[in-house]
């Protein structure tokens, strides 16, 4: 079986509030651990009511302080918007709270409109120095070298796995070229994920860190008894979608029987397009997409988004996708995990 993990996005509901959100992200990711899924991450957005997550090293604490083996995460923290000696400090002291349990994916993106990047006082350009911070980011986990004046107390030394996070061709060749684990963000910019890949591997560069390419693929997966009542939950997450392109992004909308009556014809057309590498239904229907989308993209790790508003509901959708990808490869077993990098995290339960 090949690892699958999730990406929480710590939707807020109408009718719910950012508490409500916190807690339901808390309460999946121990319900994740029982049905061993590798890691939970969630990621760094700002100016965005319907996403209580923009603190993000805040919301991993209250996550792993309600879990005991599940790896927790930022997919990712979006490095243009911090200075990496902060970034350093705050997962270097995740790092001591939860050994052996902290993952920091990092992005080239702000997270949010230029507008809030202005008021999170960093400039557009600032993704320019991307692959320098991440060096610089590396070298505060590393251990205190001699001469070494400055250092983010207390990263030192705890070598928290660091990934890079792309949703084009550009993060593939850098994290080819630091020998560092990639995700793809194909749940939402699927365009390039075969590119992407492909660059990654042929380009890939052993290091300390990573001796072989190590790819993770993210995708949007909502699960239920039937495939007509998955269909309904992703209305969800496509009503979503839709209101990017409004402009009008709020709180997360409870699904609806008829998604036509909700979006125009070039609304469904740009949503599809998003969305198209999506998997929706039952237990067989995401059996056969994720062993078709594994056979596509040979990937080494699926990271999962199951956005789906009712909580129960969704406690529901990640137990069927992980029945359903339990039997997707018979070949491999448990006893893949053994063999996978330190450097990407293996889990502590098996």
């Amino acid at each position: 079986m090949k690892p699958i993990s999730l990406l929480e996005l710590v939707r807020v509901r109408q009718g719910g509030t950012p508490r409500e959100a916190l807690d339901h992200a808390r309460d999946l990711a121990a319900h994740a651990e029982t049905l061993r899924y590798r890691r939970i991450w969630v990621a760094e957005h700002h100016n965005m009511p319907g996403i209580a997550s923009a603190a993000t090293s805040v919301v991993i604490a209250h996550i792993a302080a309600a879990t005991k083996t599940i790896r927790v995460g930022a997919g990712g923290i979006m490095l243009p918007n911090h200075s990496p000696i902060v970034i350093a400090e705050q997962f270097g002291t995740l790092a001591h709270l939860f050994p052996g349990r902290i993952d920091l994916g990092l992005g080239r993106a702000p997270g949010t409109d230029q507008v809030t990047v202005r008021a999170l006082r960093r400039t557009p350009a600032s993704a320019d120095q991307f692959p320098q911070d991440v060096l610089e980011l590396q070298a505060y986990f590393e251990p205190l070298q001699p001469g070494q004046t400055v250092q983010a107390v207390p990263a030192t030394g705890t070598s928290v796995p660091i990934w890079i996070l792309g949703s084009s061709t550009f993060g593939a060749a850098l994290a080819a070229e630091f020998g560092l684990p990639y995700a793809f963000a194909s749940h939402f910019a699927p365009v390039q994920l075969l590119d992407a890949l492909e660059i990654y591997r042929s380009r890939f560069k052993p290091s300390e860190k990573l001796a072989r390419p190590y790819a993770m693929v993210g995708v949007n997966i909502i699960a239920a008894d039937t495939d007509a009542e998955a269909r309904r939950l992703a209305t969800t997450q496509q009503m979503s979608f839709v209101d990017i392109f409004r402009d009008t992004r709020g709180l997360s909308r409870p699904p609806i029987d008829d998604i036509e009556s909700y979006w125009s014809p070039l609304e469904k057309a740009q949503a599809s397009r998003m969305l198209q590498r999506s998997i929706i239904g039952s237990v067989e229907t995401v059996r056969a997409g994720v062993a078709e989308l594994l056979g596509e993209t040979q990937a080494d790790e699926l990271m999962i988004v199951s956005d789906v508003y009712d909580h129960r509901a969704r406690f529901r959708s990640i137990e069927l996708i992980a029945e359903a990808c339990r039997s997707v490869d018979t070949a491999t077993t448990d006893d893949e995990d053994a063999s996978l990098p330190s450097s990407v995290g293996r889990g502590l339960e098996n």
